[in-house]
């Protein structure tokens, strides 16, 4: 199992840097290293000296680097799909749409590079990947996928089989598959390709929710908007259910005001690399296993009935408690969570709510 590392900050902070800075820690240390980019640009692969593309390119012992490229993905992905429309559906409909054709819609390339992080932490060749992304709310809402989408399945899934159609249509629906498709869709088969679904998303909100498989580290200089824009993402990678174990300053001091503004996490400065030196910048990096001791994003105290959020960066009034249903909604800033309570808790209506010390408890 591959440690996942991300680094969120503002652009211009120098991520990308600290994510090769990264990288060469862990290979120095004989640790199988991936670093995947998804900036199409050449910026990653000139500071590297080595161009890269969609397969790993060797860069030193135990060191890849990869670019994530939409276009080819798309197409080897539509590809696949139609291999298994060929295998299952006894006439194939998408057989004359060709992948070539296929243009790169508004968030495929997160889908995209989701997925092939997933399949590269899948393989097993790697001991720690570290991804190179945006730095911002689209990786974050790239990474809360599993999250979010378990949710729309969960839910939906569930207003139909409730619903007056739902029950209408059900006694129709396996004979009309076994007709269209190759596959016998009775009994437990019916739900074999949803659970495969359900476990993929289950799979993908464990490792995010595990800091010793999955961590972001928050980048910024000493400028006012830097150190803002990285406290603003530190609130928001709560709401996707992602540690942040610390702060890295590049360039700049930790003075008195900056590391209280990030506390409790500990910030380092670190030193800007010159030519190919990059030792010093190496020797300052935080040691990364430390975000394991960094609060967790979500605490849920059964027998006190209480469900705690960390939401740092965020004041009450940017905070929204909702419960229209089963779930209970926190809306803080640009981003929505579903909080999937235990059995003991399902179903309890809130019975309190208080934001204390950068946490939202909520009592039920």
């Amino acid at each position: 199992m591959a440690l996942i590392l991300t680094f969120l900050g503002k652009g211009g902070t120098g991520r990308s840097t600290i994510a090769i800075a990264t990288a060469k820690k862990y290979a120095a240390q004989g640790k199988r290293v991936l670093l995947l980019s998804q900036d199409p640009g050449p910026g990653l692969g000139i500071l590297l000296g080595t161009p890269l593309t969609s397969t790993p390119q060797a860069i030193s012992p135990n060191f890849k680097a990869v670019q994530v490229q939409s276009a080819p993905l798309l197409e080897r992905r539509w590809d696949e799909v139609k291999q298994l429309e060929a295998q299952y559906v006894r006439t194939p409909f998408f057989k004359e749409i060709y992948g070539q054709e296929l243009g790169v819609l508004p968030g495929m390339d997160s889908a995209l590079a989701l997925n092939e992080l997933r399949e590269y932490d899948d393989s097993k060749q790697y001991d720690a990947i570290v991804y190179d992304g945006t730095g911002g709310m689209d990786t974050l809402r790239m990474l809360g996928m599993p999250e979010i989408l378990s949710w729309y399945i969960r839910r939906f899934r569930k207003a139909l089989v409730d619903s007056d159609l739902g029950k209408a249509l059900s006694p129709f629906i396996q004979p009309v598959v076994s007709t269209v498709l190759t596959v016998d869709m009775s009994g437990d088969n019916a739900t074999k390709s949803t659970q495969q679904v359900d476990n993929f998303l289950d799979k993908g909100k464990e490792i995010l929710a595990n800091p010793n498989r999955a961590a972001a580290y928050l980048v910024t200089t000493g400028d006012a908007s830097a150190i803002g824009t990285a406290r603003y993402l530190w609130g928001s990678s709560q709401q996707v259910g992602l540690t942040v174990g610390g702060v890295i300053v590049n360039q700049a001091s930790v003075t008195e005001t900056l590391a209280a503004d990030f506390a409790p996490l500990t910030a380092v400065a670190v030193p800007a690399h010159s030519d190919n030196n990059w030792q010093g910048l190496i020797d300052a990096l935080p040691d990364f296993g430390e975000a394991t001791s960094a609060p967790k994003p979500i605490e849920i105290n059964i027998a006190q009935r209480q469900v705690s959020l960390f939401l740092p960066g965020f004041d009450k009034k940017e905070i929204k408690l909702i419960q229209s249903g089963p779930e209970v909604t926190i809306e803080a800033g640009d981003q929505r969570r579903n909080i999937l309570l235990p059995p003991q808790l399902t179903g309890k209506s809130v019975t309190g709510a208080k934001f204390l010390n950068s946490y939202l408890i909520v009592s039920f």
